[in-house]
């Protein structure tokens, strides 16, 4: 499993743990408010240097006890056909797991889920279904997601949705299609707003102003009786 990056610990990436987070190279999707281009882009993957499968191997050792879990994000993890083993061995260390996926791989899901590899996951949700190439800005086979979505929502493993909301991408009328789709007494959804840095994968979105707080308050109060937890996420 080759490793981007390392993030040796965090308080808000796995809900009530304290983690370290790894970084897997590769997308199959080019969401323009993407701002980890150099996870994404070939061109800039191939630049990047990888961290050393030694020195993570101690420090996944030296921080146990000292750290509850480990996140697993790219990129698209489930892109790796060696992302059993690599969580497995985290498993071995007495870590729990969270997988960040997009969905388009219900099959490593379900090896995951079967296996036990994995606690928790968070996974994107772009928008309605019909704007899945617009957002993503690649081609989609919408029942991949479909099928990932309700893997979830019948499992007995710790989950989350989770959108990030880009103007000119999404709008309040969206929300509830969206909701429509992933509602269910046991689905935790969260709302993020995009941040318009110059490093996002389409540079123009930097001039795009972020919705405002009262947009997120608004859509959360329209839709959030369809969820167990409905939040704006800043």
């Amino acid at each position: 499993m080759e490793i981007y990056g390392l993030i040796k610990s965090s308080l808000i990436d796995y809900p009530g743990k304290v983690c370290a987070i790894v970084f897997t190279g590769g997308c199959n999707f080019r969401c323009s408010f993407c701002y980890s281009g150099e996870l994404v882009l070939p061109e800039k993957i191939n630049s990047q240097p990888k961290i050393d499968p030694e020195y993570l191997e101690n420090f996944l050792k030296e921080r146990k006890g000292l750290i509850d879990g480990i996140v697993i994000c790219g990129g698209e993890p489930t892109l790796h056909n060696d992302l059993p083993e690599f969580a497995a061995k985290l498993k071995s260390y007495g870590y729990v797991v969270k997988l960040d996926t997009n969905g388009t791989n219900p099959e490593m899901l379900k090896q995951l889920i079967a296996g036990k590899l994995i606690n928790y996951v968070a996974m994107d949700i772009k928008g309605p279904k019909e704007k899945y190439k617009q957002i993503c800005g690649a081609d989609v086979d919408i029942k991949k997601i479909e099928e990932s979505v309700e893997i979830l929502k019948n499992s007995d493993i710790d989950f989350e949705f989770r959108t990030t909301v880009t103007p000119g991408d999404l709008e309040k009328s969206d929300f509830p299609i969206i909701a429509n789709w992933i509602k269910g007494p046991n689905v935790a959804y969260f709302l993020q707003n995009f941040l318009n840095q110059k490093e996002t994968i389409d540079p123009n979105l930097a001039a795009r102003l972020p919705y405002d707080s009262k947009f997120f308050d608004d859509v959360c109060r329209d839709i959030g009786l369809n969820f167990k937890i409905c939040r704006f996420r800043a």
